[in-house]
């Protein structure tokens, strides 16, 4: 393990005193404005509440004396390479030297950074522009700085590759040289400001760039979460309720006391269900070492009252939802007259689908270092949302915003588990408990897969009436499933219009009777976003449903695809719903059905569609647009005579607009299909008395090597220009994977796959 003392990790924040210091010193510090904030601008807006950068000093680029370039980061750093793709934009226009930029990241500090919720796909999309402001501006500083230093027009000179030259006179300086004087200079406004053309980036669109952090993440030094070490600090784990909503009924902690390093038992209140990012609550064991506090902890004597989810079991809960599939539920779009057009349909096709709770399981489990004494509480942690911390912590401990300190290091995986801070304030409040001594608290894997926030469970029933030529003339789709809100409001049984539209009430086929529905669902364990969220049962069902359909009609599958999108045409999201998706302008990101046709066509294309296939082998494939991207994929499977399933290959064809990063975009939609088939296959987290039934990998299974894809082609689509909004790149490519499997094997096998994960249904 690292050494981490508090004094190394404090300095990789920028403060203000920093920044007053760095002037001082001759540093240039630019932001994408000089003044100080005021209460107009720290308002929450539309542009705040999607993450994007405001004009006052949040987002700092600094340039030291010797030339070094600094970038403060306030997203997360989790695998997706937000770092390194940033750390690209700025040198870009900036015109820098990108070896000789660093990345440090942010801390917690809405005020100053404003949203740094790292969920959702938004961490390029939502700051490409703002980045590029940014560069341009202190490339524009810089310039000016070196023309009224020369007594030429500023129009003469030219930043290039961290120095700024006057060509006429030959003349050149670097970037160090002019930084303390170019800081005083006004910022341009925005709309003076010369960007790059396409064809001049140095290193956006370059797919040879390697990770900022690759050095320190290949040879140990990166410092992630669980690797925090504060002087003095000792090491807890917590005994939770078994059933989500149970209470501590009695305890006696006495033979964990006398576990040799064990300091303290501490009992945690328990929260009231809903409970959003609150601690479950429980029995917490101190000790000198993280293995002393897990021996203590097994030796506690404890009572659980269950509470109201003590029944909870996933099978008859399958069949509840199942059954309120069957029936009429809130009406969440509605286009023609479904029931009139089933009814004259020549021919009824209909099918459920259900998929399982899922959990995260990052391999770093959720471990969060906190200090809180009376005046001051930090928390050193691997998380997302590191606004989600203070806030809680800051109501928690009555201390000012400014007295919660959240130190953001790497995330060792988190897939929307770390957007969920529980853990921090379970640590913090321990802190607490052991008078201002650090304690660091860490998830062991039974306690991350058992007490987290799943992935909800769904079933979703479709109908479709199709007329003598095999077209569908109506689609009747009912979704039903926990919703999110659920950890947020009482007795939330409904969709969220968000959750809605991802899939389902904007699904893209060109059929004029539609009727999406959504009955209630009660949720009896915390649900919590997962990668791509609703997306992934809505896209196993209707493409699923759209390859049956095909089949019944007699079509080849992809065509059938196809010719159900209709012609190319924008959707504008909020014709079909009313909804709200990360405070993004709808008509700004209009579904087009042009670039989903596009990623289908050459997935397709590259798979070698229709191709002869050795017997017991077959092709499937599937899209799904979502965070405004559009990803079609095609699997080729392989099942023998014992019902064996692999996976010789896989193509998906992938359209963000342009491509910032190509190498992280790949090693994302790779992941994305190590995930997806990993899901479809065998993850799956099961209740019975309320109790998860699964504890490590043994029994909540992820894809081995051995069962992995033996070659995976990514395929970037890009028609879209860098003006054009950018589409996320982390989640669009995991929803259509299970599809296209699914597909792939009835196409083997003619045997249809409606409920995940496949396991043994093959043999």
């Amino acid at each position: 393990m690292n050494t981490l003392l508090a004094n190394e990790i404090a300095n990789l924040s920028l403060s203000r005193r920093d920044f007053l210091r760095g002037l001082a010193a001759g540093t240039f510090v630019l932001a994408t404005g000089l003044r100080p904030a005021n209460a107009e601008e720290t308002k929450y807006g539309a542009e705040a509440m999607s993450g994007g950068l405001r004009d006052d000093p949040r987002i700092f680029l600094s340039i030291e004396d010797d030339g070094t370039v600094s970038l403060l980061c306030h997203r997360a750093e989790m695998g997706q390479g937000v770092r390194t793709s940033w750390a690209m934009v700025v040198a870009d226009e900036l015109e820098a030297e990108l070896a000789r930029v660093k990345v440090l990241q942010a801390p917690g500090d809405e005020a100053r950074f404003g949203n740094q919720n790292t969920d959702g796909s938004r961490s390029m999309r939502h700051h490409f522009q703002a980045l590029r402001r940014i560069g341009a501006a202190a490339r524009r500083m810089l310039e000016e700085e070196a023309a009224a230093r020369w007594g030429v027009p500023v129009a003469e000179v030219r930043a290039t590759q961290h120095e700024v030259v006057h060509a006429a006179s030959e003349r050149r300086i670097g970037f160090g040289a002019l930084a303390a004087a170019a800081a005083l200079r006004p910022v341009p406004a925005a709309d003076t400001l010369v960007f790059k053309t396409p064809d001049q980036f140095r290193y956006i669109g370059r797919g040879d760039i390697g990770l900022v952090d690759n050095d320190d993440i290949t040879t140990g030094r990166a410092m992630y979460g669980i690797d925090a070490r504060i002087e003095g600090m000792v090491h807890a784990v917590i005994a939770r309720p078994p059933v989500y909503g149970g209470t501590l009924r009695r305890y006696d902690a006495s033979r964990a006391l006398q576990v040799a390093g064990v300091l303290k038992v501490v009992p945690i209140e328990e929260t009231p269900i809903p409970s959003a990012f609150q601690p479950l609550g429980g029995l917490a064991v101190i000790a000198d070492t993280t293995y002393a506090a897990i021996e203590g902890r097994a030796r506690l004597d404890i009572e659980w009252d269950d509470g109201p989810n003590a029944g909870y079991d996933s099978e008859s809960y399958r069949e509840a939802l199942a059954g309120a599939a069957n029936r009429p539920g809130k009406v969440v779009r509605n286009n023609g007259d479904v029931d009139a057009a089933l009814a004259g349909a020549a021919r009824r096709v209909e099918a459920t689908y259900y998929i399982p709770h899922v959990a995260h399981a990052p391999m770093e489990p959720p471990s969060a270092t906190a200090r809180v004494t009376e005046e001051l509480c930090e928390v050193w942690c691997s998380v997302q949302n590191p606004e989600a911390i203070r806030n809680d912590l800051s109501k928690r401990f009555g201390l000012p915003l400014d007295k919660v300190v959240v130190h953001a290091l790497l995330l060792g995986g988190g897939f929307g588990r770390k957007s969920k801070p529980d853990f921090a304030s379970e640590a913090a409040i321990l802190s607490r408990a052991m008078e201002g001594r650090p304690v660091k608290l860490t998830f062991t894997r039974e306690d991350d897969l058992q007490h987290g926030y799943l992935h909800t469970v769904s079933v979703a029933r479709l109908e479709a009436g199709l007329d003598a030529q095999g077209r569908p003339q109506a689609w009747l789709h009912r979704t039903v499933a926990p919703t999110i809100q659920s950890i947020f409001v009482p007795d939330a049984q409904q969709s969220g219009a968000f959750e809605l539209a991802m899939g389902a009430v904007d699904m893209p086929f060109a059929i004029p009777n539609v009727r999406v529905e959504n009955p209630p669902a009660q949720a009896h364990t915390r649900i919590g976003w997962f990668r791509s969220v609703s997306n992934i049962p809505h896209a196993f069902a209707i493409q699923s449903f759209v390859a049956e359909l095909a089949a019944a009609a007699g079509r080849d599958p992809k065509d059938y695809l196809l010719e159900l999108l209709g012609p190319d045409r924008l959707i504008d999201p909020a014709s079909v719903s009313d909804h709200w998706l990360y405070g993004e302008d709808p008509q700004r990101y209009a579904f087009e059905t042009a670039r989903l046709r596009g990623v289908i066509e050459r997935a397709a294309q590259e798979a070698g569609w229709g191709r002869s296939l050795p017997t017991g082998h077959g092709l499937g494939i599937a899209a799904h647009r979502s965070f405004v991207s559009y990803a079609a994929v095609v699997v080729e499977v392989a099942v023998d005579t014992e019902g064996r399933l692999t996976v010789p290959r896989v193509d998906i064809a992938f359209d963000c607009g342009a491509v910032i990063n190509p190498d992280r975009v790949r090693a994302q939609l790779e992941g994305a299909v190590i995930q997806g088939l990993s899901l479809a296959t065998v993850g799956e987290i099961t209740f019975k008395a309320g109790r998860v039934e699964q504890s490590n990998f043994h029994n909540y299974e992820v894809t081995r090597i051995d069962a992995a894809p033996r070659q995976i082609h990514t395929h970037l689509v890009t028609p879209s220009g860098f003006d054009a909004p950018l589409g996320g790149v982390g989640e669009p490519g995991l929803p259509p994977v299970a599809p296209a499997l699914t597909n792939a094997i009835f196409a083997a096998t003619g045997k249809r796959i409606r409920r995940l994960p496949i396991r043994n249904q093959l043999a």
